[in-house]
């Protein structure tokens, strides 16, 4: 009579592994939903915003008026790979990095 009772307790783990397999992805559907959640309301607009400042980084030229990341207004008097000189008054003119560019207000026509 033991004999019987220890070849059904094997049988009876076996198919509960089975059933804890499924629980175990049933588990992780919440995770996956949150994931694809955050995916579209933070990661992928987010992208899409760098990708924009970029563009604008790149379309800068002379006579462009901007504004900076500080709040700084001014017209760009020259442009180079890294930094943007600024006029920001009559002959004062600063040195911006480009990528502190965060607007333009008026594009140059030329």
């Amino acid at each position: 009579m033991l004999g019987v009772a220890f070849a059904m307790a094997q049988g009876g783990a076996a198919a509960g592994g089975q059933a804890g397999g499924l629980e175990g992805i049933k588990a992780f559907i919440p995770l996956i939903l949150m994931f694809v959640i955050f995916y579209f309301l933070l990661i992928r607009p987010q992208q899409k915003r760098q990708k924009e400042h970029k563009q604008l980084l790149a379309s800068l030229k002379r006579g462009d008026e901007v504004v900076t990341a500080g709040g700084i207004m001014g017209k760009i008097t020259s442009v180079a790979d890294t930094f943007v000189t600024v006029e920001i008054a009559d002959k004062v003119r600063i040195k911006v990095a480009r990528g502190q560019i965060m607007s333009v207000l008026n594009k140059s026509e030329g």
